[in-house]
């Protein structure tokens, strides 16, 4: 591409609030990709974007551009509908791990590609690497073979897929440029148009545990990525569900492990199950597939939890090894009696962050064992001395400053008394327009 811009050109025509041209931004992705526009340059264009925002074309022209900077999969030759799911993330979000091998039993093809978790949110390649012997890494011809046999895989996306996302992802990381809707958008949806999935369920979290604590600015980071996908020819939906309490009772990796395989035995905690139900059919809606069987019966019959046993060992995975188990554990016992009123999610990810379930940058090794069990939910009643919570990991140390977050998480009251903030319903909207 010839240099008839130039990227402070572009820095200054966004710094003034101007919409950049569909030529700017295909010119500025595929330049800063291939080393031509420094990182300072890029850091300046990220922050006039963050500050001065972008209407829907410059959005979906960015995310075309960093599509158009790496391959395309290509599920033709698979014989069913391809349908995925992708969450921006959250405390206890494990609904992947159950939900891929469900939606596989009742008819359709789940190429989930997956990423790690950053800070207080768990990465669904983290989970599943807890179980013994289970890769992420495979190649296409190897991903589509797991497919073909077992109906969903849960994979690392390859490094051919959006390499400009990868670059500008890094660098938002470091410059204070995360939390821009159209940067987020474009970074989720050009993953998952690349990854070549027919249609897409998008679960967007919110509440204090969530990326988007405010329901108002998840509500429209959803509409923005389902224009995003719509004008890409993807046939897509937005759920908006709550994050302000964590999901489950299980938060950690091999804690989210054993948690999904519950639900898969057709037992777990309601919300889990709830909310695994709801995309499930969310998600055979979109792909038009009307199952012999619903949702509902292939967890309790055990059809799901066939195809999650085989979906496992074909990448190497050994359930019939135990899981990590962490080597120190400390219960966290309630100060009072009454009723809970409410579990603060975001005080519960950044205590199991803190005791080695998460990392603080890029490529940091986690802890398989580490997280915690919640032993009590909100609108439950609790008895002095009762254990809240146990805690586990490999490094005794970490238990005072994790012990810390936790002494503010809950709320108790009396049984007539009402949560001061509260609490979200499970799923809150629904967006396809």
């Amino acid at each position: 591409m010839s240099s008839k811009f130039s990227a402070v050109e572009v820095i200054a025509s966004k710094r003034d609030r101007n919409e950049l041209t569909d030529e700017q931004i295909k010119w500025t992705i595929a330049e800063y990709t291939n080393g031509n526009i420094a990182d300072e340059q890029m850091s300046a264009l990220l922050m006039a974007i963050l500050l001065n925002g972008m209407n829907m074309r410059e959005i979906s022209t960015w995310t075309n551009a960093m599509i158009a900077s790496g391959e395309r999969m290509n599920w033709q030759k698979l014989s069913r509908p391809t349908v995925d799911k992708h969450s921006t993330g959250g405390v206890g979000d494990k609904i992947t791990l159950p939900l891929a091998p469900l939606v596989a039993a009742c008819g359709v093809a789940i190429p989930q590609l997956s990423g790690r978790g950053l800070g207080h949110t768990g990465g669904t390649l983290d989970k599943m690497e807890s179980i013994p012997g289970w890769r992420a890494s495979l190649s296409n011809d190897e991903m589509l073979k797991v497919l073909q046999d077992c109906g969903a895989v849960i994979c690392a996306a390859g490094s051919g897929l959006a390499p400009a996302d990868k670059k500008l992802y890094a660098l938002r990381d470091v410059t204070g440029t995360v939390p821009a809707i159209p940067l987020i958008a474009s970074s989720i949806m050009s993953k998952k148009i690349a990854e070549g999935t027919g249609a897409l369920v998008l679960d967007v979290k919110t509440g204090n545990g969530a990326f988007m604590d405010q329901p108002e600015k998840a509500r429209e980071l959803a509409k923005t990525m389902v224009q995003i996908g719509k004008s890409a020819g993807l046939k897509i939906s937005a759920l908006v569900t709550a994050m302000d309490v964590p999901l489950g009772k299980k938060i950690g990796n091999a804690l989210e492990v054993e948690e999904s395989i519950e639900v898969l035995s057709g037992g777990g905690p309601a919300d889990v199950v709830e909310l695994t139900l709801v995309l499930a059919d969310e998600m055979l809606k979109l792909a038009n597939v009307k199952p012999k069987l619903s949702p509902e019966s292939a967890l309790k019959n055990g059809q799901a939890m066939d195809v999650w046993r085989k979906m496992v060992s074909a990448q190497g995975g050994d359930l019939n090894q135990q899981l990590p188990k962490s080597k120190h554990q400390m219960q966290i016992l309630a100060k009072e009696s009454g009723k809970l009123l409410s579990m603060n999610a975001l005080s519960v990810g950044v205590a199991s962050w803190l005791l080695g379930a998460g990392r603080a940058k890029q490529g940091e090794k986690v802890q398989a064992a580490a997280g915690i069990e919640i032993h009590a939910k909100p609108g439950e009643a609790i008895t002095k001395g009762a254990p809240l919570f146990t805690l586990h990991t490999d490094e005794a140390e970490r238990f005072e400053r994790a012990q810390a977050q936790l002494d503010k998480a809950v709320e108790i009251g009396s049984e007539k008394s009402e949560p001061s903030v509260k609490r979200l319903p499970l799923v809150i909207d629904r967006i396809e327009s």
